[in-house]
């Protein structure tokens, strides 16, 4: 096997052109330059041909330049690129039901599309405020959530998010995520860890700083993505969710990386038994195109027109690409990823038999 001088004379040249004229702040931590890409393979200006496992970030949940979806864009492209949300149109109306059909509680789902996952957020967060006309939230350390001024307020994985931008968005207060390989509370006799993290939640935070019936959401990635992919034990959420029925909280699940099949169901949630108030998702909704969304009970979102919107939300070409995702994704790729999942999951706890440094494999599919 060759080993390959990257990045090539093409990619270099490119990349020297960025350095004058993009944006410093983007992490750029590889220098792969992207000329085209199929399926699961891409190849750059130089003709180098890579195995893409970034996927853009947890975004191309059907693969590079899928047929089905390029065709999807093509089609809505011809007939327009862009109404603004004053106005309706039928793709709009049809994902809209879509994610009604696949959201994860039984009542009636009310959608706001949006540009991005972070932006899904901040119409959550707005959402949570008005509906329960309260101000405090609690995050999870170790979240992402996005970099925009709300969101990076719940995002606590990394310090470098928050420097150089307080002060934050208040109200928000962090507890730790239940990591059952690195617990750091002591349980009762036969507690469930995550029953514990919810305990500390009710008689630490309610009991000696913020008053329950005075926080409006509890924002939580299902399966924490940046923090470790943490797997969190079968009691949390279901105390999770008593907790915030009991105190009139809205539980917001953070869905934009673990969401649209990638642990084999529509919702890393759905592996939980219990239903949230709030769904944020985006990434792998559209195959690339931009779009989030924000997805709550139909009871919450319930606000006046013009309390929230956006010029770009249910742009006709993102709608399109997305309905054709989610019927590869209903059709074919959600059993995959469950099968793919299952299959890697079982090798790896084959292979920890054999390597005691490995303390423990967890996963949902």
């Amino acid at each position: 096997m060759n080993r390959l001088n990257l990045p090539g004379p093409k990619a270099l040249a490119l990349i020297e052109r960025d350095k004058k004229v993009i944006s410093s702040s983007y992490p750029r931590g590889y220098p792969f330059v992207m000329d085209y890409g199929k399926g699961v393979e891409v190849w750059d200006p130089d003709g180098n041909r890579f195995i893409d496992f970034m996927a853009g970030i947890a975004v191309l949940s059907t693969g590079h330049a899928n047929p089905r979806v390029v065709k999807a864009v093509q089609d809505a492209a011809e007939k327009f690129l862009h109404i603004s949300s004053d106005f309706y149109h039928e793709g709009w109306i049809r994902l809209s039901e879509k994610l009604d059909e696949i959201a994860p509680f039984e009542e009636g789902a009310k959608t706001f599309l949006t540009n991005s996952g972070t932006e899904a957020v901040e119409t959550a967060i707005k959402l949570a405020k008005f509906h329960t006309r309260r101000h405090n939230f609690i995050g999870f350390l170790g979240g992402f959530h996005g970099r925009t001024m709300g969101s990076v307020a719940f995002t606590a994985s990394k310090p470098h998010y928050h420097r150089g931008f307080y002060p934050l968005m208040p109200g928000v207060t962090h507890v730790p995520f239940p990591d059952p390989y690195h617990p750091i509370f002591e349980r009762k006799p036969g507690e469930d860890y995550g029953e514990r993290v919810v305990r500390f939640i009710e008689e630490e935070i309610f009991g000696h700083n913020v008053p329950g019936d005075e926080i409006a959401g509890i924002l939580v990635e299902p399966i924490q993505g940046e923090g470790g992919f943490l797997v969190p034990p079968d009691g949390f959420f279901p105390a999770l969710r008593e907790l915030c029925t009991k105190y009139g909280i809205l539980l917001i699940v953070d869905e934009v990386q673990s969401g649209m099949g990638r642990t084999g169901k529509w919702w890393a949630i759905e592996h939980f038994g219990v239903e949230p108030d709030i769904v944020t998702s985006a990434k792998g909704i559209a195959s690339g195109l931009p779009l989030g969304a924000c997805i709550a009970r139909e009871s919450v979102m319930q606000w006046p027109r013009g309390t929230h919107g956006n010029t770009y939300g249910g742009n006709p070409i993102s709608c399109a690409a997305s309905l054709a995702t989610i019927e590869l994704l209903e059709e074919q790729y959600l059993a995959n990823a469950a099968e793919v999942g299952q299959y890697t999951l079982d090798a790896l706890e084959e292979i920890q038999m054999r390597h005691p440094s490995i303390g423990m494999c967890a996963a949902r599919v």
